[in-house]
């Protein structure tokens, strides 16, 4: 990286040296034609008879005497995610500089304890497929049908359950309305785009599932997305044999997360609330049936409008290029 100041760049300390060895020409001939100092032409003229290179030099000493050692650098780090205490309390366990004991952690890149996982305290690592479709994440959410007239979250509690009373079905009855039960939203997202897809079903079964990703991959090869890969956790949905069938007659490649890790299909889990507080919980929906109605105008603002984090704040349809409705 060349520095903020410097007169010349490589090509030209180049030049400079260039002229002065082997086409002769006097050094403060070529510091005026140049507009620089002789000293920097002869610098530059001695590296070149050297035979180094016309880059900058870096600044670093060739030794540092006060350098935190090594073992007290792997000490920090090991209490940093044992403990995850802070570095006020990390210096005092270890005797030096809170300071160093931030610069250990920047380096590390543990300064943040969001860096790190909460249960394990072990560092989060992160990861991006280098293509659309290469994975899939898949799941299911599960959430609390609303009553006719509005739930208790904007109407208040004694107000929705008055509500819930005088919808029609009662949840556990033998003839309940399906819609008085559980909504489950079977969300699909593809791990480099971020592009979602998701419906919304009365149950979570194998067929209900197998169902759906045959509907997403249809769905998403409509938007030139090849699917190689779905990652799903361990729900008796996606052990199942439909499942596994319909893997095979996708040509998709199924994976399982780790028993009790939900983090390795964090992209969804994420998704998860950004769902919640887009599309679930947005507005006093007056029925279930008005809020399912609203999914799709609502993914559509997902994946078309609404910028992404991850995405360079752009949404992630700007990561799939030359479709036909990408700006609609």
């Amino acid at each position: 990286m060349i520095h903020t100041n410097a007169a010349l760049t490589p090509r030209h300390r180049l030049k400079v040296a260039q002229l002065v060895v082997d086409e002769h020409w006097p050094i403060s001939e070529v510091a005026a034609r140049f507009q620089v100092s002789w000293p920097t032409v002869k610098r530059w003229v001695l590296r070149y008879k050297a035979g180094e290179s016309m880059q900058d030099r870096s600044s670093r000493p060739y030794s540092s005497p006060h350098k935190t050692d090594v073992k007290t650098t792997q000490r920090c780090i090991m209490l940093r995610l044992r403990l995850r205490e802070g570095p006020v309390q990390l210096a005092y366990r270890l005797g030096i500089a809170a300071s160093t004991v931030h610069r250990i952690l920047r380096s590390a890149h543990l300064n943040r304890l969001s860096y790190t996982d909460r249960a394990t305290g072990e560092p989060i690592r992160r990861y991006e497929h280098d293509h659309p479709g290469s994975m899939l994440h898949v799941d299911v959410k599960k959430l609390g049908n609303i009553p006719d007239g509005g739930g208790w979250c904007y109407v208040g509690r004694r107000q929705g359950e008055k509500h819930r009373a005088a919808t029609p079905g009662k949840p556990r009855s033998k003839h309940s309305n399906p819609l008085m039960g559980k909504a489950c939203v079977h969300k699909v997202i593809d791990d480099h785009s971020r592009v979602a897809y998701a419906e919304v079903h009365d149950d979570e079964t194998a067929v209900t599932a197998a169902s759906v990703l045959i509907r997403a991959v249809e769905w998403f090869a409509a938007r030139g997305i090849i699917v190689e890969r779905v990652l799903s956790d361990n729900g008796g949905a996606y052990r199942s044999n439909p499942w596994r069938e319909t893997c095979t007659r996708l040509g998709v490649t199924h994976r399982r997360t780790r028993p009790y890790r939900p983090q390795t299909n964090g992209k969804v889990e994420r998704f998860h609330r950004t769902l919640a507080d887009g599309w679930a919980y947005a507005r006093c929906y007056t029925s279930e049936a008005e809020r399912r109605e609203q999914l799709n105008s609502w993914l559509h603002y997902y994946n078309h409008h609404r910028p992404h984090t991850a995405c360079n704040h752009q949404p992630p349809f700007s990561r799939l290029i030359n479709l036909p409705d990408q700006y609609t």
